[in-house]
């Protein structure tokens, strides 16, 4: 049973025990990202993220590292288009020290200017990375092709320009603006009592925020095509179609219909286009779900003088489930697969974390395992079929990297 406690200045804990393991995972979710971002500041939440970890008022760097390594705990973050997270896992019984640990690179991190630079190194090789990884690029590619100059087109990682021009006073401005209490959720599971609550609301519970800006507008949907032309060994394709925001009503025929697509190794693109015709070693669908649009994605990688039979063959692939529909066997199959996917997450700590942090951040509500199984047990062929001729029956957007950067012909 989830457990939620509400602090005077907004912020919101939620716990989840689970007497049966040892171990504690503890999250603090915060609902901002790239997408609260502008072309100046692009990237400054991800650098947040990093600078959390690069010492506090009275712990170096090499302390957090330390005192986490000490009990065997592990501590990370990660930043998306809308929501950050700093999180660890212990033993139980190092909960609240973890805890403690957390509040403390949250509330207390100097952001001093010689950690700032070695940082900004650090940043500057990821991004570096990212660009010599083309079937990484071509997603951030697709974003911007959908989504145009909204933020949700931004790259989570920035540029080294904006990189470069992040400052102190900029880091804390951009806390005391967008870490408002109201956008804080603490999200803890495992083998811990309520009363880790209350230690989380003495820490949490009373900082106050500033006036945020207003959340950007929904986005427009483009269906552009861009193309990029990269010295690489394959030809790296995405394909967009507009989908639907989190907590939409069909969200979950969407899942459905996403697993039976590209989500497995049943699928039917994974096995027209490599089991059947070999074209890709790599080639899946998936759901971004955003909190006013979605996007669906196709991707896949191959020679590039196989692009053309690739775009067909998805293309094929398309429009054979659009005419003859998906049949009972795959929307069977499907249902058992996402089902065990979710029961077996729950075996972890770190999953049942996750999982009530977002749901509290982004839905402020919290469904049943059984719940969520008669939901997931509701959904009809029919209505994955309605789903896919609506979703797949106007253009699309695209990007592509290959070494000539040219678009399939009958594209």
């Amino acid at each position: 049973m989830i457990k939620k406690f509400v602090c005077d200045n907004g912020v919101r804990i939620v716990l989840e025990e689970i007497p049966t393991v040892r171990s504690a995972a503890i999250g603090v979710w915060i609902g901002t990202g790239s997408r609260d971002e502008t072309p100046e500041n692009n990237g400054i939440s991800h650098f947040l993220e990093h600078m959390f970890f690069k010492g506090t008022e009275t712990k170096s760097a090499k302390d957090i590292a330390e005192g986490f390594d000490s009990i065997g705990g592990q501590v990370n973050a990660f930043t998306s288009k809308e929501y950050t997270c700093y999180y660890a896992k212990v033993l139980d019984n190092h909960a609240p020290y973890a805890l403690n640990m957390l509040a403390d690179m949250f509330f207390n991190s100097t952001f001093i200017k010689e950690e700032m630079d070695k940082e900004k190194s650090v940043v500057a090789e990821e991004i570096k990375m990212y660009e010599d990884t083309p079937d990484d690029i071509v997603h951030d590619m697709l974003s911007k092709a959908v989504f145009q100059d909204h933020p949700l087109g931004y790259s989570i990682l920035g540029t080294e320009e904006t990189l470069a021009s992040f400052t102190r006073d900029k880091l804390k401005q951009y806390m005391h603006d967008m870490y408002t209490p109201d956008r804080i959720v603490i999200s803890i599971a495992g083998n811990v009592k309520p009363e880790l609550i209350e230690k989380a609301s003495e820490l949490f519970g009373s900082f106050k925020g500033g006036s945020r800006p207003a959340a950007s507008a929904p986005p427009q949907v483009a269906t552009e095509k861009m193309t990029r032309k990269k010295d690489t060994e394959q030809a790296h394709l995405c394909l967009g179609f507009e989908g639907l925001p989190i907590g939409h009503e069909s969200v979950y025929s969407l899942i459905v219909l996403n697993n039976i697509l590209g989500g497995s190794m049943s699928s039917r693109l994974f096995q027209e286009v490599r089991e059947e015709r070999g074209l890709a070693y790599s080639v899946f669908s998936y759901h971004s779900a955003f909190r006013d649009s979605g996007l669906m994605t196709i991707y896949g990688g191959t020679g590039a003088n196989q692009l053309d039979e690739l775009f067909s063959t998805i293309q094929r692939t398309l429009a054979s489930l659009k005419e003859k529909g998906v049949n009972e066997k795959e929307v069977r199959n499907s249902k058992e697969q996402l089902k065990a996917s979710l029961m077996m997450s729950l075996e972890s700590t770190n999953s049942r974390m996750s999982r009530n942090g977002k749901n509290e951040l982004l839905l402020k509500e919290h469904r049943s395992l059984d719940e969520i199984v008669r939901l997931i047990d509701q959904v009809s062929i029919d209505s994955v079929n309605k789903l896919g001729n609506r979703m797949f029956e106007g253009d699309f957007s695209a990007s592509l990297i290959s070494p000539e950067g040219k678009l399939p012909i009958n594209m």
